[in-house]
């Protein structure tokens, strides 16, 4: 259960989609959580609060329904403040979260997963990344 890998994630988002990518380049199949359909519950926002290596507040979106919710900067200084506008409004959790074990990271940009695989960050050490990274350039050939 330890190294069960959860993401949750947005389909429609490109980082929340490099990020799946690279999880199943390296063989993980983690456990996807569709966020807006299946918001997290306060004892998962706690452990993803007080667990990841960022700052909570960015782990909300400040997207045009932040604004449109009334909030402010000053609503999301504390972790509690997090938790409790992510549990009033799912869809401005920041994607993709990435929780294995007792870790946790998010996923902007895509390779800090990285540092729950195992490998270093950037390494371009799956095939999965190096294709999203490496695709050569074709060159054109001039008409006259």
């Amino acid at each position: 259960m330890a190294d069960d890998v959860v993401i949750f994630h947005n389909p429609s988002c490109s980082k929340s989609r490099q990020t799946l990518g690279i999880l199943e380049g390296h063989g993980v199949e983690p456990e996807v959580v569709l966020y807006k359909q299946a918001p997290p519950d306060r004892a998962t926002l706690e452990k993803i609060v007080t667990t990841i290596d960022v700052e909570p507040a960015k782990l909300v979106r400040r997207d045009p329904e932040f604004k449109e919710a009334g909030l402010t900067p000053a609503d999301i200084q504390t972790a509690e403040q997090v938790i409790e506008v992510l549990l009033a409004h799912p869809a401005l959790m920041e994607r993709p979260v990435v929780v294995k074990g007792d870790q946790v990271v998010l996923g902007r940009p895509p390779e800090n997963v990285h540092q729950l695989l195992g490998c270093r960050v950037g390494g371009g050490c799956c095939a999965a990344e190096r294709s999203s990274i490496e695709r050569p350039q074709l060159r054109r050939r001039r008409r006259c």
